[in-house]
């Protein structure tokens, strides 16, 4: 039996929801972000927007709901996406607001306010392109009862080049954009909600996922997981990564 298969039986109706980081006000790629929201910058062949190869990934892992965390331009994403009819989905928004800010103010907004109704959250950074097997994540978590299990790449990029230097300053080797042999976080995870109901106290209403959340988690004793990732990735954070990007190599998405 395939995992997607065996997740699909042993999984409870509602038990997932997908949840996607959508609001930011992309300030890297101005003046681009001026007129649209970056997850609304067309990729791949099709030049679809960004934000629709995620939703067709949930979708194709049986994914069915899905809140997104908008802000900046939201509308825009809105009025393209509708209620998710067009994928096979159920789209929900959460508007961001000037009290809960960060990722994880977000996603705590998004919590309180009812719109993350399930015992786990598939969590995507929405400037992130990767075919991780959601189906076979889902599964591991679920069945190592973690409370969170997050995609880590088994080896990262360097995006300039590494040099070597001796004592007397002698450079002895350079290496242009190296690849690194580093367990690295891509923006993808599965996380259970319970946390989300007394995290506030702890964090309050400011703070990031990966950069506080997780960390708490860990130090407060809870079950974090890796789920190593060893395939294709796309970084789309920057307006330099997005001019380098191979549109013609996202065919993972295009399936």
């Amino acid at each position: 039996m395939s995992s997607s298969s065996y997740y699909m039986k042993n999984s409870k109706s509602g038990d997932v929801i997908g949840v996607v980081l959508a609001g930011g006000e992309g300030k890297r790629f101005r003046p681009y972000t001026d007129i649209i929201p970056k997850p609304m910058l067309p990729v791949g062949p099709e030049e679809r927007p960004l934000l629709e190869y995620i939703v067709k990934w949930f979708s194709k892992h049986g994914i069915t709901r899905i809140t997104l965390l908008v802000g900046y331009r939201w509308r825009q994403i809105a009025n393209y996406f509708s209620d998710g009819s067009r994928w096979g989905v159920k789209i929900s928004m959460s508007l961001d607001t000037e009290e809960y800010k960060g990722t994880g103010g977000a996603l705590l907004n998004a919590y309180k306010s009812g719109m993350i109704k399930a015992e786990n959250a598939l969590i995507w950074y929405g400037d992130i392109l990767a075919p991780v097997d959601l189906s076979d994540l889902l599964t591991r978590h679920i069945a190592s009862e973690a409370d969170a299990t997050i995609v880590l790449a088994s080896k990262y990029q360097v995006p300039v080049g590494v040099a070597e230097v001796d004592e007397d300053l002698n450079i002895v080797s350079l290496s242009e954009k190296p690849w690194l042999q580093l367990k690295v976080s891509i923006g993808i995870l599965a996380l259970k909600t319970t946390p989300l109901s007394f995290v506030e106290d702890e964090l309050g209403k400011t703070f990031d996922i990966m950069g506080d959340l997780i960390p708490w988690m860990i130090n407060k004793g809870f079950s974090v997981k890796a789920y190593l990732y060893d395939g294709v990735w796309f970084d789309i954070g920057s307006m330099e990564r997005y001019a380098k990007l191979d549109h013609n190599s996202i065919a993972e998405f295009l399936k």
